[in-house]
């Protein structure tokens, strides 16, 4: 059975173009793979951002944990635990001021655990969560995908192939301001003619 894990991530909530072209792209997906099972989480419902606490908690070994420290663990391993789970990971990457919205960033921040999504070898760094596919939705007011104003794409694509995710597919409504019609046009005819 395929896994699909969707992240959506703007603050706009039903309004926003990212949570509409990840709908557009689980479906898309679905209707190649009907029996697949789709988790979802939307992240501006709320994220822990990581601090000393949460360090802290997630490398104390389970046995020595407090309570507090117990359950500060237990929500970053369900977060890990789902992108493990994930054959394929449908993204909504909203650009925010030239870059990534802030919640996106701390759930790739519980997601970057040396040990568990990634290692250190004398040659370099190695991702452990290979075999897996991402369809990013990348949508921005005036920002052009890959240009040097796009802080977000690139950091999104490097992070990923760090985990060892490297098959990864933009689809863009960017520069939304400039035709917004035009570039949703694009970016749905981009999730038509992507391979399911």
């Amino acid at each position: 059975m395929t896994n699909i894990l969707r992240i959506d991530s703007s603050i706009k909530g039903e309004a926003a173009v990212s949570r509409r072209l990840t709908s557009r792209i689980v479906e898309r997906l679905l209707a190649a793979h009907p029996s697949a099972n789709v988790v979802s989480r939307d992240l501006a419902q709320g994220i822990r951002q990581i601090d000393g606490a949460w360090l802290g908690s997630v490398f104390t070994a389970p046995e020595e944990r407090t309570a507090e420290q117990a359950e500060t663990a237990r929500e970053a391993d369900a977060i890990l635990a789902e992108v493990k789970a994930a054959d394929i990971l449908v993204i909504a990457l909203p650009v925010y001021n030239f870059a990534p919205p802030a919640q996106l960033k701390s759930w790739v921040d519980h997601i970057a655990r040396r040990g568990e999504s990634f290692v250190y070898t004398e040659t370099g760094p190695v991702g452990l969560l290979t075999g897996k596919r991402a369809i990013v939705a990348f949508t921005s007011d005036g920002t052009p995908l890959g240009s040097e104003l796009d802080h977000a794409s690139g950091w999104l694509r490097q992070i990923l192939g760090f985990f060892g995710i490297t098959d990864v597919e933009f689809v863009a409504a960017d520069r939304m301001v400039f035709g917004a019609e035009e570039s949703l046009a694009r970016a749905e005819a981009a999730v038509e003619a992507l391979a399911a």
